[in-house]
């Protein structure tokens, strides 16, 4: 037998339990014709095979097929049928149960699968599923029993991930089921989407029997969302739902993203009459075909057979018709014959779209007729008497692997799944209206990666549009901006903000702007970094040209100054005062206005050093005359008093020395500097951000200060002995003219320091130039003007008479002091749904309240005025047995004693007496309390919660009245976990009964909606997850480990810590999880893995029994040296400490919660007479494991043990139960019993008494629970957010050794979550101690960080905090660690050899210093030098006739040229510059046209004297001398407007070339204008072939007349050197084109001149006899050549 599990309807009515009567059966309504046909599927597979003789030939498969109406409750009930039989009732017997079906074909849908496949798994019956495909199913442990053959979600939701990629939207909307088919896949998809770079605008769930309001606001959501694709993982129920409400509001437009649940669904297409879908894109199952199938599926009378009403119901539905026996309401139909066919019936019975599920349901019947053919070894024949068991078919159907009748292939992998294919279908509207399913891709999930999507064709968009929509939150940064996140929102929605000045984004997209080089900036859209504008003090500028005008007018002036003193040198008034040194101090201070210019211009390497040292020495020089000019003054006056002789000890010859002296000190200063530091050229780019400034870097700012330092103490030393002197009778006052002039010169210099200092760029240059030509002026002025004003103006003054006369003239002084006015300036400037199931089996006949199985009694108990439950874990764990189920379990056989759950136990107690010991609290109200042991088992704690809730009678009175009493109790105080807790909080729920947890901490019970009665006193794991990654941040372990109690409380908790650490940038080494009832093996794994891990810090989601379990395993293997950080269930529990003897967990480093103290509540928890009051079994198993002794009545195996007495007390007693380390954990049972108090005052009425009549409700006490807001007596405060939750705050504690072995709780920081971001942790001790006593942080990396020079490279599949360093490539830099990227260097920079700094590069070109250059120099001057010698020589043999024959005009301008040709090839030595480069092609291209238009002339010269020989000629008055010259400026000036026209079109530039070398840059000058060059060039060629024609016709003339063959020789050379020039030029790279192109001056120039005049030279110095007229006019050629 084979079951079947199919949906014949798609609901049922729904009805609110009142939990006082049994439920009524389930109410199918909306008939379903898509179960009818996988039914149909099913019949046409068992079919066939009962056909068949190949596969199991004498074998009949028979069926029993259940329709489950799509409820999951439903499912489990007609699978627990399937599997059971259905007996009404079975008798007695001692036989065990036998099975009826060995394998069930369904459910649909995943959810239902889930829940079957949990309850039929422990029998191993195989369930099948042609349409489950939920990823979760593919977890064996959970689900050993299914399989499928449709592919898993795991694989459609990536491929949809890819799919939404692929097409560039990254903003998108997501809805799903909300059942496990479409959180699980959603789930996968959203991470997927997360991993390629997609948010989600909204994920929002529904479900299609939610109440209409959830729909509209899926539909707000939608309305008010920005995204325009909405990707679905939805089932067809549920969009048409969706569908209908969107139409009404016509939400047209968007983009669908569907799954195969709905994507290739007809019925979906019909029902979207508004065009909502239009345009959908989806996955889909691929097309299949089974033969014969359809016609069988459509031959309905087989149904008809039944009687059941259900088949009634389906034939009048599919034919629109009515029996006469029918119940049904339908009005105006006509009458069913049962003898209808198809024929013309449209719907979706007849509807063979889903042919591919179908094929599904047919493949799946197949793979269990061939498992069982092989168990039955058929041949021609099946063994029958084989015993069939489910276990054995089920590990044949994971074995099989066979092809179908039509070739498909069939098989399951190691999860029970098939092979991964999808079809791409795109919905496009067709001229009808209707909707056609268009294949427009293939999706193959076990091709590589870059291969599994396949598009094919054109696809049809939305609103049919041919153009892909676009779906983003915001658009593309354009160039030169960047993206920042907005606050709050998803990683796709940013705003583009604009690039800094001096940064550019030259991408889309750009999260970062790179800061432009130094020598560049930004431009005005910031995507382009443009070269800084050089800025100096330039001679075009107007301050630059005023202060060269003043310069030169200063050198004017003193010029004339000279000149008029040189003039009337013979007068007094110059020849006073030592006139030699007046003549000095002149030619100093032309010096000094002079070097005012070296400061102008472009600073160089030589400028610099001059600019410093010329003035410092010529200022020195000019001080020093003065200097000696005021010394002469005094001696004078010394030298007339009596007897004096001074002047020979300061004669003329000493004062020269004087000056030399002081000028050479000033001379080894400024060597001294320029030899230790001299003064560089310096880009300034810190002054301005727009402008490089170019200025001279003083090297060593001592040596500068020294010249101006001597300088300045000259003046000094001139200013006082001049002072000094002024008082000396008025004829010789020119000591009064060098004291105004020492006083404006050290004013001028004493402004000029803070002036120079503050002043920026090339205005401190202004400022120095102006102090040096203001200082001139100033001695200019004040010492020669007035004499120069008596020379001129005053000439009768100027007499000896005068000069040493008493009266002294004042009229030199009253122009002076007109002159001196006093002028200065200064200036500043990121499901439990089984446990209800139990409900709907009940098989209770009689209407009455009846209570099943076992009574459940409580272990502490005591009555009271108002009840409160308490569910603790008295026992940890339990025997474990493997249950038949084919008898009636056992009670569960609680072992290992939990001396914590007595503990919490006792803290109820304690509030509870204190309470009741209150007349502030709850004033003559006495509070219960019953207390059970769940034993740590989760079905236990719903049994006893169910207890607590309904009371424990054994069984009620037959009765028609409801069950109405209250609650036993009125609030449940527990569980101790997370999973407890959510199977206890889904029970009593809807009973509204409040339950308080004091230790379960999964953030999923925050959920209201799952569990409206859950409260806490401890904070959500939420926090704590994210405060754990935050604290695994701090210290920098990025590569962790992680283990978690396989439940609620670990999978929830280290989710979250997953995500957080993700978004940290903290990977997972490995994430593994155990139960501490799992085998032993699966520890032995979990060993193993931290074996072979490399990560040293393990984070930890653990309960206390959990971790005592590892860490005992973990001391086998001897473990240790690992960091371990944990959660508050275990971090701060003694317990777990005392038992780590093997130092496994020391340095331990993990979250708790905060300590605290409750007055007298240790010494009640201490005080255990209370709990040896009861008889019961479990307390004198407490009581002989407290005080380790054994009860004469005892019936423990315990051997040689004291016998107990009853009255034992603690004193030295030492273990758990006396460790108080867990005391916070006790404060929130007691915050947590008060909180109940609390509520029950305020609905009590409580003031000095409390209001008895008030009836209690548990969902009264529970909402005043939620609004309390009070104090305990220690002060804390205690109140419940939105969520039942408390405020968050954690101590950070640190395991530290103690001095006895011991460990010690340390406190060493704290994290409160209701601060700010950044001010939630705060680490107060830095002094931990580690893993191993280490004080030293350990270190937890996959890899080292990356070092400078170097980026990461992420490891293939691995997580991204794996990566290899690899190296920049050259040119490129990485100048921080960790760097993701190398810099390239900007072009005029390469990177150094660690690949860490980009250095200047190398700047090539052709210069004086290398041999090449030295050599070119050295031949070009040789050249010149040459063309002097034979120049001298024919201007010294000028007069004989070899010089003078043929125009010896023409053969000095040809030398002449010679040497300029020689000469310009030394403009193309050197850095090129903007005027070398325009003057090198120039000057070569005219002086070059020069030449050889002088060596046309003299060829025509001897074609015209030999046409002048023929009688009656009179040629050479046609090209006498003055047409030879004509003709030669005539060519030249051709060649002047050529290169005027290239200079102003397009005129040379030196240029920077980047691309010939990588580690150099070839400084050349770049053509301009290609044109220009070679015209320059064509037209040099063009006169030269001219001369070649011309001389080469003229070579057989008479041998008198030889210049013309050497003409020609020498033009043969030089076409020669130029042809080959051409190609060598073009193919020589850099500084050796320039080499080529001196080398081919050089030639041709030597090349002239040696042909030429060498011969002519032979004859003149070697032959002078034959240097005669008569010999030059002989008719025999002489032979000497």
């Amino acid at each position: 037998m084979l079951g079947g599990i199919f949906s014949f309807h798609n609901s049922w009515i729904d009805r609110q339990h009142t939990y006082k009567h049994k439920p009524l059966p389930l109410q199918c309504i909306s008939l379903n014709f898509r179960g009818f046909q996988y039914a149909q599927a099913m019949l046409f597979a068992i079919e066939e095979i009962n056909n068949s003789t190949d596969l199991l030939p004498g074998i009949s498969l028979g069926y029993n097929i259940y329709d489950a109406c799509g409820s999951i409750a439903r499912g489990v009930r007609v699978a627990l049928a399937l599997a059971n039989g259905n007996e009404v009732i079975s008798v007695p017997s001692e036989a065990p149960c036998t099975r009826h079906t060995q394998a069930i074909m369904g459910e649909t849908s995943s959810s239902p699968c889930m829940a079957i496949a949990t309850v039929i798994g422990p029998f191993n019956i195989p369930l099948i599923s042609h349409y489950a495909t939920c990823a979760c199913l593919s977890d064996k442990t959970k689900y050993p029993s299914f399989l499928r053959t449709i592919p898993s979600d795991y694989y459609q939701s990536r491929a949809l991930a890819q799919l939404v990629k692929h097409f560039g939207w990254t903003w998108v909307g997501a809805i799903r089921t909300n059942d496990d088919y479409g959180n699980n896949g959603m789930a996968i998809f959203t991470e997927t989407a997360q991993q390629l770079g997609i948010c989600l605008e909204y994920s929002v769930s529904f479900f299609r029997t939610d109440p209409p309001d959830k729909i509209q606001m899926i539909v707000d959501i939608i309305k008010a969302s920005t995204s325009k694709v909405i990707v679905t993982f939805l089932l067809p129920p549920d969009i048409y739902v969706l569908v209908q409400a969107l139409s009404q509001h016509n939400l047209t437009g968007y983009q669908w993203v569907g799954t195969e649940g709905w994507i290739f669904h007809p019925q979906t297409a019909a029902s979207d009459k508004h065009h909502i879908l239009d345009g959908a894109i989806g996955l889909s199952i691929p097309k299949a075909h089974v033969s014969g199938m359809r016609e069988f599926m459509l031959d309905v009378k087989p149904l008809n057979s039944s009687s059941n009403e259900m088949f009634t119901e389906f034939w009048e539905t599919l034919f629109n018709c009515k029996f006469k026996q029918s119940k049904s309401s339908a009005g105006n139909q006509r009458e069913c014959t049962g003898h209808e066919d198809l024929t013309g019936v449209q719907n979706s019975f007849t509807d063979m779209s889903l042919m591919p599920i179908f094929n599904n349901v047919y493949k799946g019947v197949y793979a269990v007729a061939h498992a069982l053919h092989r168990i039955l070894s058929c041949d021609t024949t099946c063994d029958n008497k084989v015993k069939l068991d489910p276990f054995m078919i089920l590990q044949h159907i994971k074995k099989i692997h066979f092809k179908t009748k039509e070739g498909e292939e069939v098989y399951f992998d190691e999860n029970g799944d098939p092979p991964a294919k999808y079809e791409i279908m795109n919905w496009q509207p067709t001229e009808n209206g209707i909707v056609d399913f268009v294949t427009v891709g293939v999706y193959d999930a076990s091709l590589p990666a870059d291969q599994q999507m396949n598009l094919l064709k054109s696809l049809i968009w939305a609103q049919n549009s041919q153009q892909v929509p676009v779906s983003v939150c915001s658009e593309k940064c354009p160039l030169g901006t960047r993206k920042v996140l907005q606050k709050g929102k998803p990683v796709c929605c940013y705003d583009c903000l604009r690039c800094a000045e001096g940064e550019i984004s030259n991408i889309t997209d750009s999260i970062t702007c790179v800061r432009c080089h130094p020598e560049f900036w930004s431009n005005e859209r910031r995507d382009v970094c443009v070269k800084k504008e050089a800025e100096f003090l330039s001679y075009e500028e107007i301050m630059g040209a005023l202060l060269t005008a003043a310069s030169l007018f200063g050198t004017c002036m003193t010029a004339v100054v000279a000149f008029i003193f040189f003039r009337y040198r013979q007068t007094p008034i110059v020849r006073a005062n030592n006139s030699e040194l007046s003549f000095l101090l002149l030619f100093s201070l032309t010096l000094c206005f002079l070097c005012s210019l070296t400061f102008i211009g472009r600073p160089s390497e030589w400028s610099c050093m001059l600019r410093h040292t010329a003035f410092g020495i010529t200022f020195v020089l000019c001080i020093s005359c003065v200097l000696g000019k005021t010394i002469v003054v005094l001696m004078a006056f010394r030298a007339t008093l009596p007897g004096s002789n001074v002047m020979k000890w300061f004669g003329p010859v000493q004062q020269k020395l004087s000056v030399l002296g002081f000028t050479l000190i000033q001379v080894i200063i400024c060597i001294l500097w320029l030899t230790i530091s001299p003064p560089f050229p310096f880009k300034n780019f810190k002054e301005s951000k727009e402008k490089i400034i170019l200025e001279c870097a003083l090297g060593s700012a001592v040596g500068f200060w020294a010249v101006l330092g001597y300088i300045g103490l000259l003046a000094m030393l001139c200013f006082i002995l001049a002072f000094l002197a002024r008082k000396l009778p008025d004829n010789f006052n020119e000591a009064k003219c060098i004291t105004f002039s020492m006083l404006i010169f050290c004013a001028v210099w004493i402004t000029f320091i803070p002036a120079y200092v503050s002043s920026p760029g090339k205005f401190s240059v202004a400022v120095e130039i102006f102090a040096i030509l203001a200082s001139s002026f100033g001695l200019l002025i004040c010492i020669f003007i007035p004499k120069c004003y008596i020379i001129l103006l005053k000439p009768e003054k100027n007499t000896k008479q005068n000069m040493l006369g008493k009266g002294a003239t004042k009229s030199g002084f009253a122009f002076l002091d007109s002159m001196t006015s006093t002028h200065m300036w200064l200036e500043k400037g990121w499901a439990l749904i089984q446990l209800l199931l139990m409900v709907s089996v009940s098989q209770a006949e009689d209407l009455v309240c009846r209570r099943r199985g076992d009574p459940e009694n409580p272990q502490l108990s005591k009555d009271g005025d108002i009840m409160l439950g308490g569910i603790f874990s008295f026992h940890s764990s339990w025997n474990d047995r493997q249950d038949d189920f084919m008898h009636q379990p056992l009670p569960l056989q609680c072992i290992s004693l939990n001396f914590r759950g007595f503990q919490y136990a006792q803290a109820m107690l304690f509030a509870i007496e204190e309470i009741n010991n209150s007349t502030d609290l709850l004033p003559g109200i006495s509070l219960g309390y019953k207390i059970y042991d769940v034993c740590g088992s989760i079905a236990r704690s719903v049994r006893v919660a169910l207890a607590l809730a309904n009371g424990n009678e054994v069984i009620s009175v037959p009765s028609e009245a409801p069950c109405t009493r209250p609650a036993q109790v009125q609030a449940i105080m527990g569980e101790t976990s997370s999973s407890p807790c959510m199977a206890v909080a889904t029970v009593i729920g809807s009973f509204h009964i409040p339950l308080i947890s004091h230790f379960a901490t999964c953030a999923c019970l925050s959920d209201k909606t799952k569990y409206p009665s859950f409260l806490r006193t401890i904070p959500s794991d939420y926090y704590q997850s994210r405060a754990l990654a935050q604290l695994v941040k701090h210290f920098g372990w990025t590569w962790v480990g992680a283990i978690r109690t396989n439940d609620d409380y670990g999978n929830n908790g280290m989710a979250i810590f997953t995500e957080t650490a993700q978004q940290l940038g903290i990977c997972l080494e490995y994430s593994v999880s155990f139960f501490r009832t799992d085998p032993p093996d699966k520890l032995q794994m979990i060993v193993d893995i931290i074996k072979a891990s490399t990560s040293k810090v393990i984070v930890t989601f653990l309960s206390h029994m959990d971790i005592d379990l590892l860490i005992h395993e973990l001391s086998h293997h001897n473990l240790t040296g690992y960091q371990w950080v944990g959660t508050e269930a275990w971090i701060s529990d003694s317990q777990t400490a005392a038992m780590d003897r093997h130092h496994i967990l020391d340095g331990a480093i993990g979250l708790s919660i905060p300590k605290a103290h409750v007055g007298g509540m240790r010494e009640f928890i201490l005080n255990v007479n209370l709990l040896n009051s009861s008889s019961n079994e479990m307390f004198t198993e407490f009581w002989e494991t407290l005080f380790n002794c054994k009860f004469k009545q005892s019936k423990s195996s315990a051997g040689n043990q004291r016998e107990c007495t009853g009255h034992e007390d603690l004193t030295g007693v030492q273990n758990s139960f006396t460790d108080m380390s867990l005391m916070p954990i006790f404060n929130n049972v007691y915050k947590g019993v008060y909180a109940v108090a609390h509520a029950l005052h305020r609905i009590l009425s409580c003031n000095k008494t409390c209001d008895n009549k008030v009836k209690l409700d548990p969902f009264t006490i529970l909402q005043q629970m939620k609004r309390i807001q009070f104090k305990t007596k220690e002060g804390e405060e205690v109140y419940f957010d939105e969520n039942g939750d408390p405020a968050a705050k954690y101590e950070i504690i640190n395991w530290q050794p103690g001095e006895n072995g011991t460990v010690e709780f340390v406190t060493v920081g704290l994290f409160d979550a209701s601060l700010p971001a950044d001010q939630q942790m705060n680490l107060q001790n830095e002094s931990l101690i580690w893993a191993q006593k280490s004080q030293q942080v350990p270190v937890s990396v996959c890899s080292e960080k990356c070092p400078p020079g170097t980026r990461k490279v992420l490891q293939k599949g691995k997580p991204v905090c794996c990566y290899d360093c690899l190296r920049c490539a050259e040119g490129e830099i990485s100048n921080i660690t960790d760097s993701i990227t190398c810099v390239r260097c900007h072009p005029e920079f390469w990177s150094n050899e660690r690949r860490d700094v980009c250095v200047k590069k190398e700047a090539e070109f052709l210069s004086y210093e290398e041999i090449m250059g030295a050599l070119l120099t050295a031949a070009s001057l040789f050249g010149t030098c040459m063309t002097a010698v034979v120049a001298f020589i024919f201007f010294r043999y000028r007069q004989t006739p070899i010089v003078r024959a043929n125009n010896s005009e023409l053969s000095f301008l040809l030398l002449f040229s010679l040497t300029l040709c020689f000469l310009c090839s030394l403009t193309f030595i050197g850095r090129p510059s903007e005027w070398s480069c325009m003057l090198r092609h120039t000057a070569f291209g005219i002086t070059f046209v020069l030449c050889i238009s002088c060596v046309l002339g003299k060829t025509i010269v001897v074609l015209m004297a030999f046409r002048a020989t023929l009688p009656g000629s009179n040629v050479m008055k046609w090209f006498g001398p003055a047409q030879q010259k004509l003709s030669v400026l005539g060519f030249t000036l051709i060649q002047v407007v050529i290169c005027i026209l290239w200079l102003t079109i397009s005129p040379p530039f030196s240029f920077k070339n980047f691309k010939e070398s990588k580690e150099k840059i070839i400084l050349e000058c770049a053509l301009g204008s290609a044109v220009g060059f070679w015209a320059v060039l064509g037209y040099i060629g063009l006169l030269a072939m001219l001369c070649f024609i011309l001389a080469f016709l003229a070579r057989k003339l008479p041998d008198n007349f030889n210049e013309a063959k050497f003409i020609t020789f020498s033009m043969l050379i030089f076409c020669a050197v130029w042809i080959t020039f051409i190609p060598a030029y073009v193919s020589s790279p850099g500084k050796f084109s320039v080499a080529v192109e001196i080398f081919a001056i050089l030639a041709s120039s030597f090349g002239l001149l040696i042909c030429i005049f060498i011969p002519k030279c032979y004859i003149i110095l070697l032959k002078p006899e034959k240097n005669t007229k008569k010999n030059m006019m002989g008719k025999r050629a002489p032979k000497s050549l």
